[in-house]
């Protein structure tokens, strides 16, 4: 080869590179995006479409149950049919599932074609990591990581802004429509530009694997999010929980003993890195990401913000996300991975708990420091968690990997919105029924109205009531939302010190290791399928 065609081949190779790079980092920007502006969006939603706190929980949870129901799927699929047919399948189906949901009439639909949403992005973000561990290696990976977390961080960091701005402008229909453009845009280029990894040849696929987990994930996050409103003992959630018990169990036995080509290699849960990157993987999202639903009800409903300025006030949560993820990604091999991942957790742990003092007169600004470490410790673990799932497989398998970390990433934020929200719910109505006993609110509408204030609607309960009760109902409504966001945040915290622990507990670092295997292994295949 001539000095001339080895020059061409590297500027081809960087080009595939910045093509991949961008690729990637739209789709998790769209991915991250819906979570967040849709978070801001939930008021406006729940006024449009009569709906309940229920139902608000199913908006931000069905996306998310997608996600965790069909991620590990996703990625062992994208690891054996071709990751590139993969991702660009899934940008097909997440376009086709906003547009559907910028087009909903009722809370029912809407939550139906953000579940449509979560397939399409189950695909997408099961093929991300994957894609650029196939295209770079050595210190470029660790940038490309670093990259990647930063837009997790920074589409989250918009997400409240645009999602306020879209919403107080254009109403929350636009939120979704935002999105078509994108898509299209990405799929040519996708289609033009990316080149296939893994093994298209082949692989069977691992269908009985794929039911019992769908199966196992599917009941286990209608019992969570149900769980509240139907009653933790009553028959349904009872029973779903032993479907979710038993087909999981029905897994783990299949995967290891029966299974010719199971879909995951569950003995990776034998090494203590692992299991450190799957619970800090779940608990960041239970805790942190869980709990922006609440946060986002308490800083419009409660304190009475608009969407821009409810948007505007969790932005510096987001802010610290996306410049602490890219300057992770740079520390990559570098700092042992115990170090980021007990650090980040700590941070998340005390950010949260330096939340939970709020009172009936506490302003957003009480929220500031908190908010801030809490994002310090997302932005860590945005660009941590992929390089520590990455590190720990050969190339072949790192989109079975990375569909682990990520399955539970999902889990973690369907479990920390159900649990979180049971606990709000609770503790909402009992401390706004003891405020508002003996302020001569009559006995009937005491529970009404702690009821509707638990919901997520706050101090707008008080707007219909007459003027004599207004002050009394607004002021009980304030001190009981704060008691029990008070509560939540605590649970969050003590949860994400726990994870701390665990994530210094990491073991021999794997980071170092993963550079050099990368892309002697994972050859790639032909651009077109």
């Amino acid at each position: 080869m001539t000095t001339s065609e080895v020059s061409e081949n590297a500027t081809i190779t960087s080009s595939r590179q910045r093509w991949t790079l961008v690729l990637v980092l739209t789709a998790a920007f769209m991915l991250l995006l819906d979570i967040t502006v849709v978070s801001v969006a939930l008021p406006s939603i729940q006024r449009d479409l009569s709906a309940s706190l229920p139902d608000l929980q199913w908006v931000s949870a069905a996306y998310a149950l997608a996600l965790a129901v069909l991620l590990l799927p996703a990625a062992t699929l994208g690891d054996r049919v071709g990751r590139r047919r993969v991702f660009l399948i899934g940008m097909v189906v997440f376009t086709i599932g906003s547009l559907a949901s910028a087009l909903a009439t009722t809370a029912l639909t809407l939550e139906l074609f953000r579940a449509l949403q979560g397939v399409g992005g189950a695909a997408l973000f099961a093929a991300a990591t994957p894609l650029l561990r196939a295209e770079f290696s050595g210190p470029a990976l660790g940038r490309a990581l670093g990259a990647f977390g930063a837009t997790l961080g920074g589409a989250s960091a918009i997400g409240p802004l645009v999602g306020g701005v879209l919403t107080d402008a254009f109403g929350w229909r636009s939120i979704f429509f935002i999105n078509l453009p994108i898509g299209v845009l990405a799929l040519v280029i996708g289609w033009a530009k990316l080149r296939e990894s893994g093994n298209p040849a082949g692989g069977r696929a691992d269908w009985l694997g794929t039911a019992l987990i769908v199966v196992a994930l599917t009941a286990l996050m209608f019992a969570l999010i149900r769980g509240n409103s139907s009653g933790w003992a009553s028959p349904e959630i009872v029973t779903l929980f032993a479907v979710a018990a038993v087909a999981l169990a029905a897994f783990v036995v299949y995967e290891l003993r029966i299974a010719s080509a199971p879909m995951a290699d569950l003995r990776l849960f034998g090494r203590r890195s692992f299991v450190a990157t799957g619970f800090d993987a779940f608990a960041i999202s239970a805790t942190v990401i869980g709990t922006i639903t609440y946060l986002s009800l308490y800083v419009q409903n409660t304190l009475g913000n608009s969407p821009v300025q409810g948007g505007l006030r969790l932005l510096p949560m987001f802010l610290a996300s996306f410049a602490v993820a890219l300057l992770t990604g740079r520390l990559i091999g570098k700092v042992a991975m115990r170090m980021l991942l007990g650090v980040a957790m700590a941070l998340a742990a005390a950010g949260l708990a330096s939340m939970a003092h709020l009172t009936a007169t506490s302003g957003w600004l009480v929220l500031l420091p908190g908010l801030i470490l809490a994002g310090t410790g997302l932005g860590v673990t945005s660009t941590a968690l992929p390089s520590a799932a990455l590190s720990a497989v050969e190339p072949p398998r790192a989109g079975m990997a990375a569909g682990l970390t990520n399955t539970l990433r999902q889990v973690g934020t369907a479990t920390g919105v159900a649990v979180f929200g049971a606990l709000y719910a609770n503790r909402v109505t009992a401390a706004t029924v003891h405020e508002l006993a003996g302020q001569g609110v009559p006995p009937d509408a005491i529970h009404r109205l702690a009821a509707a204030v638990a919901s997520g609607e706050g101090t707008r309960v008080a707007a219909t009531l007459p003027p004599e009760t207004r002050a009394v109902v607004a002021n009980a409504a304030r001190a009981g939302t704060a008691s029990g966001l008070n509560d939540v945040l605590l649970a969050a915290a003590a949860f994400a010190a726990l994870a701390a622990v665990v994530g210094f507990a990491f073991g021999p670092d794997p980071a170092k290791r993963a550079p050099a295997r990368a892309a002697a292994v994972d050859q790639p295949t032909n651009p077109r399928p």
